[in-house]
């Protein structure tokens, strides 16, 4: 069973598809030419990555700003989550719009971003941003260090496993909500006790493991020689894995401190 990474930009379909011209011979016959100057490649999917990186990081420090300065960011992240959200929709049914829909979705991610970072600092400490922005960015960079030297092999089994713990996790997390929603019931995961520290750190276990996945996919999709907008593609795709990551951190982070 071929299962393939759980983040829905990675698992379209654009990426079974080379990029391809139609040409036709002396005969009159189609003839398929690949146009290699206009191929994805890794590279280019990390080095746009770290573009939206930096948009994001830019667009979340105009709510961090208003968070710091007594203003409520609150309304703006709202709207810059679903639109950004939106943005994940579109680019998984239109792919070849990635290389716009790429940068709004940074831009309106960073929005959310920030205005939740100035809340989780207001309520606990300062330096918690820092923490969890340091142990995202060592976990991207010692997980890519292990995938590109093959000291972590994508396996099928391995897989089926990330991709069974991701469905599980958000199962979990969906049902826990609605469940909130209509009860008294507070979710295990909402408090700072062993066991809701415990399932932190297996999401955030799961999630490091799913940019292995991420990284399989986009190698692939170089691989195949697929068109240059699915760098874009993949670049929304890991964006996706490590704005997740971060929020993970940021809650364990949150969890310890309020132990002390």
């Amino acid at each position: 069973m071929n299962l393939k990474s759980n983040n829905p930009f990675l698992k379209n379909k654009s990426f079974s598809k080379p990029a391809e011209t139609t040409v036709f011979d002396e005969q009159g016959r189609p003839v398929q030419i690949i146009d290699y100057n206009e191929t994805m490649t890794v590279n280019g999917a990390i080095n746009k990555s770290f573009i939206l990186l930096a948009m994001l990081i830019g667009s979340a420090a105009y709510t961090w700003w208003m968070g710091v300065n007594g203003q409520n960011p609150m309304p703006l992240a709202i709207v810059g989550a679903i639109l950004a959200f939106v943005m994940v929709l579109i680019a998984s049914f239109k792919p070849k719009y990635s290389p716009y829909l790429a940068p709004a979705y940074a831009l309106f991610e960073g929005l959310f971003i920030g205005a939740i970072s100035a809340v989780f600092a207001e309520n606990y400490y300062s330096e918690i941003i820092i923490q969890a922005v340091a142990g995202t960015f060592v976990t991207f960079i010692v997980c890519l260090a292990l995938y590109r030297f093959k000291i972590v092999k994508v396996t099928e089994q391995f897989k089926s496993i990330v991709v069974a713990s991701t469905l599980a996790i958000v199962t979990y997390y969906l049902v826990s909500w609605v469940i909130s929603l209509f009860t008294s019931w507070q979710p295990v995961h909402y408090d700072n006790s062993l066991m809701s520290i415990g399932i932190s750190i297996f999401v955030i276990v799961i999630a490091a493991l799913n940019l292995f996945l991420d990284f399989d996919m986009i190698e692939t999709g170089a691989k195949r020689r697929l068109p240059k907008y699915m760098e874009w593609f993949g670049a929304i795709g890991l964006m996706v894995t490590l704005v997740w990551l971060y929020l993970e951190i940021l809650r364990l982070l949150a969890k310890l401190s309020s132990r002390d």
